[in-house]
C-alpha cells in the first residue's frame, strides 16, 4: 500500500467564507443540480463548496421560470454557491445585484470556461476571455454590483495553444477585485482531451499570489487533488467529471485532505471508497429520487437521471441489454426492479476511477467572425450574445 501525501492544512479563503477542506464541486450543465449538490455534500457531511450548475445572466434578469428553479437551494446548503454565464458587462451586473439585493446566493462564480460551441460562437466562455477589454468591463460589473458578495472565475487556458490568454486573465481579475481564480489546464480546444497542464496551473499561482488559484483537470481520485496541490502550490482543487457517478469522492476528498483514512476504504491509496454494487445502486436509486422531488414529478426524475446511469455502472459486470433498459426506465420501481435483477454482490470493479465523460479534444473553437484580429476590441459581440437559457 503506497503512503498517502498529507494535504497542506490551510482553509481555502474566498472572501467571508471559510472553505475545508479546500475542495470545489465545479458547475456542470444539467449536472449540478441541487439532488446532485445534495448528495455530495452527504458523503462529505457538509464540508466543501458546491456550485450550482451555470445560470445565464439573460435568463436570470428576465426570472425565466426554469432559471429561477436552477437557483433554488436547500435549506442546508452554505455558503450557496451559483454560477453565472455572461457576455454583456451591463446584463452581467444586473444579474450580479439581483443576486445580491434579493439575498439569492454567498457567492458569484462567473464562468470564462465553457467550451462548447453554442457558448463560444456567442463569444462567451472559453473564448471571452481573449478580448482583454471585454473581461475587464465584466468583471469590474460584477464586482461593483456584488458588494459584500465575494466573486470568482472560472477559466481555461485559452482558445488554443496559439491564444493562450490565462495569466493576463490572472492579472486583469486581480486588478478588478475578483476573489480567486479556477484555472482548468486545457484550452477550449482541447475540450475534455489529452491530459490537462497542471504546469500552466503553477505558473498561473506564481503570476497572481495576491489570491486563492484553484487547480481543475483530471482529478479521477483523491490522490490525485493531493499531487496537483503539491506539485502546483495551488491553494484547492475544482473536481468535475471525476465525480460523475460518484458522489462519494468527496467523502475520499475530506478524508485525504484531513490526513486520514476513509470510512470505507478499500483503495491502495488508503482513503478511496470502494463501493459494491449493491451501495452502487442505492445511491442510484436516491439520486433518482432527489431529482423526482426537485422537479415535482417522480416520472421526470427517473427520466433526468438516464444520463447518470453509464457513469454509475462503469466497469460493473453488467449486460448490454440490461443497461439499455436502466437507460430508457420511467419509473423508481422499474429502476429499482432492474438494479435488483443485477449481481448484486460485484465488488468495484478494477479500473473504474479513470476518466469519465466525454474526451474527444482537438476540435476547432466555434467564434464570431473576426473574433481573433483584435484582442482588445469589443466590437465581435453581437446583441444577442447573451444566451436565454441556463443550465444543460
Amino acid at each position: 500500500m503506497s503512503t498517502p501525501t498529507v494535504a497542506p492544512t490551510s482553509p481555502l479563503r474566498i472572501g467571508p467564507h471559510t472553505v475545508q477542506p479546500p475542495v470545489v464541486l465545479a458547475p456542470m450543465a444539467g449536472i449540478t443540480n441541487a439532488p446532485f449538490r445534495t448528495l455530495c455534500r452527504e458523503f462529505s457531511v457538509g464540508k466543501g463548496l458546491y456550485v450550482s450548475e451555470m445560470i445565464t445572466t439573460r435568463a436570470l434578469v428576465e426570472r425565466n421560470d426554469k432559471t429561477m428553479q436552477l437557483i433554488r437551494f436547500d435549506a442546508s446548503e452554505t455558503p450557496r454557491s451559483i454560477q453565472l454565464y455572461g457576455v454583456d458587462p451591463v446584463t452581467v451586473g444586473k444579474a450580479v445585484r439581483m443576486i445580491a439585493e434579493e439575498d439569492l446566493a454567498d457567492h458569484i462564480d462567473l464562468n470564462f470556461g465553457c467550451p462548447v460551441p453554442k457558448v463560444t460562437r456567442k463569444g462567451g466562455g472559453s473564448a471571452l476571455p481573449y478580448k482583454r477589454n471585454l473581461l475587464r468591463a465584466i468583471l469590474r460589473e460584477a464586482v461593483s454590483g456584488a458588494g459584500d458578495l465575494p466573486v470568482t472565475m472560472k477559466m481555461r487556458k485559452g482558445i488554443d495553444d496559439d491564444h493562450i490568454t490565462y495569466l493576463d486573465a490572472g492579472r486583469i481579475a486581480v486588478e478588478e477585485g475578483v476573489t480567486a481564480i479556477a484555472l482548468h489546464g486545457r484550452t477550449a480546444a482541447q475540450h475534455y482531451g489529452g491530459t490537462a497542464d497542471w504546469d500552466a496551473i503553477a505558473r498561473l499561482k506564481e503570476h497572481v499570489p495576491e489570491i486563492p488559484v484553484l487547480g481543475n483537470g483530471d482529478i479521477w481520485s483523491a490522490d490525485d487533488a493531493l499531487r496537483m496541490v503539491r506539485e502546483t502550490g495551488c491553494d484547492g482543487v475544482v473536481v468535475g467529471r471525476g465525480c460523475l457517478g460518484r458522489p462519494w469522492l468527496f467523502s475520499d476528498l475530506v478524508a485525504a485532505f484531513e490526513g486520514r483514512t476513509g470510512a470505507r476504504a478499500g483503495g491502495t491509496d488508503g482513503y478511496s471508497a470502494r463501493p459494491a454494487l449493491r451501495e452502487v445502486a442505492d445511491v442510484m436509486v436516491r439520486h433518482a429520487t432527489l431529482l423526482g422531488e426537485w422537479l415535482g414529478d417522480e416520472s421526470r426524475g427517473v427520466i433526468d437521471f438516464r444520463k447518470h446511469v453509464a457513469w454509475y455502472l462503469k466497469g460493473f459486470a453488467v449486460g448490454s441489454e440490461m443497461r439499455r433498459r436502466l437507460a430508457v426506465t420511467s419509473s423508481l420501481d422499474e429502476l429499482r426492479g432492474g438494479l435488483d435483477e443485477l449481481d448484486l454482490d460485484q465488488p468495484w470493479p478494477a479500473g473504474a476511477d479513470g476518466p469519465r465523460g466525454r474526451t474527444s479534444g482537438n476540435n476547432r473553437v466555434v467564434l464570431p467572425d473576426g473574433w481573433l484580429k483584435d484582442p482588445y476590441d469589443c466590437a465581435g459581440v453581437s446583441e444577442d450574445a447573451e444566451l436565454d437559457t441556463s443550465g444543460g
